[in-house]
C-alpha cells in the first residue's frame, strides 16, 4: 500500500499552512513507502535550492528507518562511519537533522514528509507535524460524550379503566365477540304471568324416511284448552266407564227372538 496524490496535497497544504503563521518559507517534499518523490512544493523560490534536496533526504530517511529522522540522529550519531556510509550508499537521500516523519495508515507505512529551510531551530519539525495531524484528525472520531440513561416515564392510568389482556388484543384490531347471555329464570306471579302455550305446529316431513306419505292421514291440528275443561271431560269419561263397562256395545241393534225348536215347546 502506498500513499496517493489525494493524500499527499492534503498533508502538503496543510503543512503550508502552518509554515504561513510562522513566517518560515520551506521546502516541503512527500515521498511513497519506496522512498520516490510524489509531491514537492519549494515556497522561497527562487531561492534555498539546497533546502529541495534535504527536504528529499529527510522523508526518504524517514520511510527507510520507520521512524522521525529526529530519533535516527539520536541514536545513529553514536555510530562512526553511519551517517557518511548510508550518504553514499543512497546517493545523498539521507540525513540524520530533525523535519523528517514517516507517514502511517492503520499502522502501516504508506509515505514520508520532509520539511527543510525553518528559520529557528525546531521549525522543520513542528510543521512537518503540522501536516500529519490534518491528515490523521479525520480519520479519529471524537470522543462522544458519556449521557446518563434517563429513567423511562411509565404512563399514567389515573383516567383510564384498566384494561384486561383480551381487551387489548381487541384493541389492537380484532373484532370483539359478543358473550352470550343466559336469560334468567322469574317465578310466576299475578305481575308475571305464565305465558299461553304455543301451538304446536305440524311435523315436517322426513324426506329421508322411505314412506309414502300420500298414504298417511293428514295430521289434526291439536287445540289447547285450559285445565278446568280438562279436568270436566275426564270427570265425564270416568262416569261413563262406571255406567257401561262395555263401551263397545251397540245398543241400536235391536235383539231378535230366538226360533223355538221343534220338542222344546212344554
Amino acid at each position: 500500500m502506498s500513499i496517493s496524490i489525494d493524500i499527499a496535497r492534503k498533508i502538503l497544504e496543510a503543512s503550508k499552512q502552518r509554515a504561513r503563521e510562522l513566517r518560515s518559507p520551506v521546502s516541503i517534499a512527500i515521498v511513497d513507502a519506496g522512498g520516490h518523490l510524489v509531491l514537492f512544493e519549494r515556497m522561497m523560490s527562487p531561492y534555498g535550492w539546497a533546502t529541495g534536496n534535504i527536504s528529499i533526504a529527510k522523508a526518504s530517511t524517514a520511510v527507510m528507518f520507520n521512524q522521525s529522522t529526529d530519533s535516527v540522529a539520536q541514536w545513529g550519531s553514536s555510530i562512526p562511519g553511519f551517517a557518511s556510509s548510508l550518504a553514499e550508499m543512497t546517493h545523498g537521500n539521507f540525513i540524520m537533522a530533525a523535519g523528517g516523519w514517516p507517514i502511517r495508515v492503520n499502522g502501516a507505512t504508506v509515505g514520508g514528509i520532509g520539511v527543510s529551510g525553518g528559520n529557528a531551530p525546531g521549525r522543520d519539525d513542528e510543521i512537518a507535524r503540522a501536516g500529519l495531524a490534518a491528515f490523521e484528525a479525520p480519520r479519529q472520531a471524537p470522543p462522544q460524550p458519556y449521557v446518563p440513561p434517563q429513567p423511562q416515564q411509565q404512563p399514567s392510568f389515573s383516567g383510564l379503566a384498566p384494561q384486561s389482556p383480551a381487551s387489548s388484543f381487541y384493541s389492537r384490531g380484532a373484532a370483539p365477540q359478543q358473550p352470550q347471555q343466559t336469560p334468567s329464570y322469574t317465578a310466576p306471579s299475578a305481575s308475571y304471568p305464565v305465558p299461553p302455550v304455543p301451538e304446536s305446529a305440524p311435523r315436517e316431513p322426513n324426506y329421508s324416511e322411505n314412506v309414502n306419505y300420500a298414504e298417511r292421514p293428514a295430521v289434526s291440528e291439536q287445540k289447547s284448552f285450559p285445565q278446568e275443561q280438562v279436568g270436566q271431560e275426564q270427570y265425564q269419561n270416568e262416569e261413563t266407564a262406571k255406567a257401561d263397562p262395555f263401551p263397545f256395545h251397540d245398543t241400536t241393534r235391536e235383539e231378535q227372538p230366538q226360533a223355538e225348536q221343534p220338542g222344546d215347546q212344554s
